[in-house]
């Protein structure tokens, strides 16, 4: 059914008045949006929900970039040092034969190592006082009885020494002879007591450090001769029987087979006088008779190659020629050194000098 109709009362007609019915305003009716704006909408949507996607979902990271360094400072390095060049030898040392020093002239010192055997050093000195500033006080200190062994002389103890004997600087050696190992001592113990040596043997010493014998263990026999004419005694015989007693000392020191055989030659073959009668021409003659390797060393240089009866007679010791001879004989025909043997020089018909 219908709702009645309101009526609104009109002035002009009767008190009645007609009512309109009351309506609702009516909204505006939007605009339908244009195409073009609803594709950038939707696809500016459409990106940010990929782009959502691709952030949520898991994948693997990217590798890392490196992040470079910068480059350390350049260094200037000082150009490589140049080694400096070596210096010459001091000392001049030339190889030389017993033959060839036998009839040596020198006006100074020279030096030679033995061609047959290099380890041996000889001084060949044309001054015997030169010779005694240089070795005098090594002599005292390495043979000498009645010295001590265990320091070195003052040069007044040293003189005192020399004095008592009866000798003089040039005559208390006329050879020396020493080992690698008693020199190194010698210098060794002058520098721990702060000993001031002299100027020859301070030029001993710029030698021995040259050749390498202040070094431990060295196999090496020094030994020294004069020069012919140095003194009255000192002749052409005399300085060939002075090298080759020497030289035979070198070897013993330089070579320990030969050192060995020795050893043989004084225990075994000669008796106890003979050793008795050599401890006392050597104790007669200044050297230290409580070092064994000293006597058996003097022994073998004076029974088998001092032919000279200047220096030394087999008589002395209480033996006889004859057995000198056989002893003698035994030795060189079975020592180890060849070249000892075959140069012996030629005994003296005379002797000349009288020379301890």
């Amino acid at each position: 059914m219908k709702p009645a109709a309101r009526t609104t009362r009109n002035p002009s007609d009767d008190d009645t008045v007609r009512i309109a019915p009351k309506r609702e305003p009516t909204k505006p009716r939007p605009k339908p949006a244009p195409f073009g704006a609803i594709f950038a909408g939707a696809l500016v949507v459409g990106l940010g929900a990929g782009a959502a996607i691709w952030f949520l979902w898991p994948h693997s990271q990217p590798p890392a970039i490196a992040t470079l360094a910068p480059p350390p400072p350049a260094v200037l390095l000082p150009p490589p040092a140049v080694p400096p060049a070596p210096r010459p030898p001091e000392f001049r040392i030339d190889s030389t034969t017993e033959a060839l020093l036998r009839d040596n002239t020198t006006t100074g010192l020279s030096i030679f190592r033995l061609a047959a055997n290099p380890n041996i050093l000889i001084l060949d000195f044309a001054s015997l006082l030169d010779q005694g500033a240089m070795l005098n006080r090594l002599g005292a200190f390495a043979e000498k009885a009645g010295l001590p062994h265990d320091r070195l002389l003052t040069d007044a103890e040293l003189q005192q020494a020399i004095l008592a004997g009866g000798d003089t600087a040039e005559t208390y050696y006329y050879g020396h002879d020493y080992s690698a190992a008693e020199i190194a001592r010698f210098f060794a113990i002058a520098g721990r007591d702060r000993i001031a040596l002299n100027t020859q043997e301070e030029t001993l010493r710029r030698l021995m450090q040259q050749v390498g014998w202040l070094a431990e263990n060295k196999a090496g026999g020094l030994i020294s001769v004069p020069r012919v004419g140095a003194n009255a005694e000192v002749t052409a015989d005399s300085r060939a029987t002075i090298l080759h007693h020497e030289l035979s000392h070198g070897e013993y020191f330089s070579n320990p087979a030969f050192a060995a055989y020795t050893r043989r030659f004084w225990t075994t073959l000669l008796t106890p006088v003979e050793r008795d009668g050599m401890r006392k021409f050597l104790a007669k003659e200044g050297y230290d008779i409580a070092n064994d390797m000293l006597v058996e060393n003097e022994a073998q240089a004076y029974i088998v190659f001092t032919l000279n009866p200047a220096f030394f007679e087999p008589a002395t010791i209480g033996m006889a020629e004859a057995r000198r001879a056989a002893l003698r004989a035994t030795f060189l025909r079975e020592m180890p050194t060849d070249w000892l043997r075959d140069s012996a020089p030629p005994k003296p018909e005379i002797a000349r000098a009288t020379i301890r």
